[in-house]
């Protein structure tokens, strides 16, 4: 391919993209499709997917503003399914996901597991009015613990802590 590592490893970090040519011929080395590699390229840091998901839409609607604020450049999404968010991660590669744990039909545990067999390197931040759950929060590989409702601050503070980090258009991480 003659491709230095240094390339390679910009690639990965992100700092760099590889150009329409390089991505054909990765697209034949790799027997791809050119555009499911377009597509992740589409998906990259610079607007990050971000999901809210709780089941009380009064949540919901107060916590997606908040997000918007403190994560301008990133595609934030609420849901009130757990399964309407895991259909969205399968298509759409989520950089985080705030989750309520008491979820109807299931609870936030098992759907950061979903989550993070879709995509490990999702970063997960359970959101909850009880502090008793952290303990079994924490046992998921979760990011963070945020007590509701949520606010810029908390947000901010919980983006200081997440396991994958991931830039947001510049500012951030």
């Amino acid at each position: 391919m003659y491709v230095t590592r240094p390339t390679v490893a910009r690639w990965e970090s992100g700092s760099r993209l590889p150009d329409a040519v390089m991505i054909s011929r990765l697209a034949e080395v790799l027997e791809a499709d050119v555009n499911a590699l377009l597509s992740a390229l589409a998906q990259s840091d610079e607007c990050p997917n971000v999901i809210i998901v709780d089941d009380r839409m009064l949540i919901l609607t107060g916590s997606l503003p908040v997000l918007e604020e403190v994560m301008p450049n990133a595609n934030v999404t609420g849901f009130t399914d757990a399964a309407e968010a895991v259909e969205f991660a399968k298509t759409n590669r989520v950089a985080l996901a705030f989750l309520d744990i008491e979820l109807r039909n299931t609870t936030g545990l098992e759907l950061c597991r979903a989550l993070l067999d879709i995509n490990p390197s999702t970063n997960v931040v359970y959101l909850t009015a009880y502090s008793e759950y952290a303990f079994d929060a924490w046992s998921t590989g979760a990011s963070g613990f945020l007590l509701k409702p949520i606010t810029p601050e908390g947000v901010r503070e919980q983006l200081k802590n997440l396991r994958h980090p991931f830039r947001m258009g510049g500012e951030g991480k």
